[in-house]
């Protein structure tokens, strides 16, 4: 009766391929496993910025830095006549602007934004909704984030000079910095939703270190590893014909 046997015989051209590309998704594996380690030290860091004692905010220009993700706290008068309305904001499948106001901090001329929250659309774009601004001194608390410098945008921006441009696509420091007479503090305070301080719709959310993408991208890079060596045997094991002359010596 014809028997047969299973045999390893791997091609040299498959056997470098795999030497070389499994090493590789192994180290991509174990990089993200230390991104994730980074972005978990990052989060407990930002955790703790936001639930520790308030940074307050005053007439000195501060350090991007040592402002961003703490709870921070700033006294002062809102200046509507630069207030921005951030475009494209989505709230429960509603469009809307992010209110976007200038604080001006008491004891001087310096600025902090402060995002208010979302309001609606209104009727149209052409037709912007009014933006209630409380007066008197105002005390302000929240998370200060520093907006990113890099953005995609669909539209360049107007001009700084000329009249106020009240809408905006994104958040440019440098650009608000350039259009205004006075000094700007480098983050935005992200109102608190308790806060009695002229809000609207506030949801934030702590912003997320990546923690899980990292992982997930970990996971992903072993399996890749995992199914290049199944690939690998797969294709290099072969089931031929037994020789009866070779079973014959083997058998002595």
């Amino acid at each position: 009766m014809p028997t047969s046997k299973i045999r390893f015989r791997p091609g040299l051209v498959p056997t470098l391929a795999t030497l070389l590309l499994f090493p590789a998704l192994v180290a991509l594996g174990i990089w993200q496993l230390n991104r994730a380690k980074e972005a978990r030290e990052m989060q407990m860091q930002i955790d703790a910025h936001a639930h520790g004692k308030p940074v307050s905010i005053g007439q000195q220009l501060l350090p991007a830095g040592d402002l961003r993700f703490f709870h921070v706290v700033a006294r002062g008068h809102y200046d509507p006549r630069h207030q921005i309305l951030l475009d494209n904001q989505v709230h429960n499948g509603f469009a809307g602007y992010d209110v976007i106001t200038p604080l001006r901090v008491a004891g001087g001329d310096t600025r902090v934004l402060v995002n208010r929250g979302w309001i609606p659309l209104g009727v149209d774009r052409a037709h912007l909704p009014q933006v209630p601004t409380p007066r008197g001194e105002q005390t302000v608390a929240g998370i200060a984030v520093v907006p990113n410098a890099h953005y995609f945008t669909l539209a360049h921006p107007g001009p700084v000079s000329g009249p106020w441009q009240t809408v905006w696509e994104n958040i440019d420091m440098r650009r608000f910095r350039r259009a205004v007479p006075f000094p700007v503090q480098p983050a935005i305070i992200l109102l608190d939703p308790a806060s009695p301080a002229g809000g609207f719709v506030r949801k934030w959310q702590l912003p997320d270190a990546g923690i899980a993408m990292h992982q997930s991208y970990a996971v992903q890079w072993f399996l890749l590893a995992t199914v290049l060596v199944i690939i690998f045997v797969w294709l290099n094991v072969k089931r031929v014909a037994a020789d009866p002359e070779e079973d014959a010596d083997e058998t002595r």
